[in-house]
């Protein structure tokens, strides 16, 4: 079984948490991935950088820049995480932006995912019909799960395609803006919480976007079976390096 069907099993509101690879130092990806899981993190999302990330915050656009210019490629990433399985057992879920893994070649990509024990891909500008159409079948032999967005501009149509065509968890966007970290979730967005929870779909939802903190965390997963934080974790690691992960992810539950 897939490590995140594993996970989305258990009893409890699931912590994910997005970095960059090669940030803040190039070698630092493999640290920080052991730290997370040591710190009681459920998955991770390790950021593949890309030179023009449309979807995130300035935070992130900022760490990719960093990473790129720290000499970070794909090829370099699966390099580091070659060895990754022997010391983590959580789930493992590369995050980015479709080009590059079309630059690599997408079955290549995915065999070599297989290889190191990725367990799943989210590429938020590869629309779910192309997917479905080109890439579900390959993605699927090497036991991949790819995993969607929805926003509360997305389409109940829209989001039952979605559903039907994941088998892992649906990507849960807090709203319609970019990445980075925000004070609390309003009116509007409580209700977009409680939407999508009534709609009982099949794959369990986990929320990206605006998560920061115990308070964020807690209100995004009223509704849902846990939350994602990017922006906050790597604002903490600018500030104050790799050695006091276990503060921030603590800080979170």
């Amino acid at each position: 079984m897939n490590r995140i069907h594993q996970k989305l099993q258990e009893d409890k509101k699931l912590l994910s948490i997005y970095f960059t690879a090669g940030y803040p130092n190039l070698n630092d990806t493999v640290s920080i991935i052991q730290n997370l899981e040591k710190s009681g993190v459920d998955m991770i999302e390790v950021g593949l950088p890309f030179s023009d990330p449309l979807a995130d915050g300035p935070t992130i656009q900022a760490s990719s820049t960093q990473a790129l210019k720290n000499g970070i490629t794909t090829s370099l990433l699966f390099e580091q995480l070659k060895d990754i399985r022997q010391t983590v057992s959580i789930p493992l879920i590369l995050m980015g932006y479709f080009n590059p893994v079309l630059q690599y070649g997408v079955e290549a990509f995915c065999k070599k995912c297989q290889e190191i024990g990725i367990d799943g891909l989210i590429l938020p500008d590869l629309p779910v019909d192309v997917y479905a159409e080109t890439y579900k079948e390959t993605f699927e032999k090497y036991g991949l799960i790819n995993v969607f967005l929805i926003t509360p501009q997305t389409s109940d149509e829209r989001i039952k395609y979605i559903d039907s065509v994941s088998s892992g968890f649906i990507y849960m966007v807090s709203s319609a803006s970019t990445t980075g970290a925000k004070s609390g979730f309003g009116k509007e967005q409580t209700e977009y919480f409680e939407r999508i929870a009534d709609m009982k779909l099949k794959n369990p939802q986990i929320v990206g976007f605006g998560i920061s903190n115990n308070d964020t965390f807690t209100q995004a997963t009223k509704h849902a079976k846990g939350a994602i934080i990017g922006s906050a974790f790597i604002k903490h690691l600018t500030n104050n390096g790799i050695n006091t992960i276990d503060t921030f992810v603590d800080s979170i539950r």
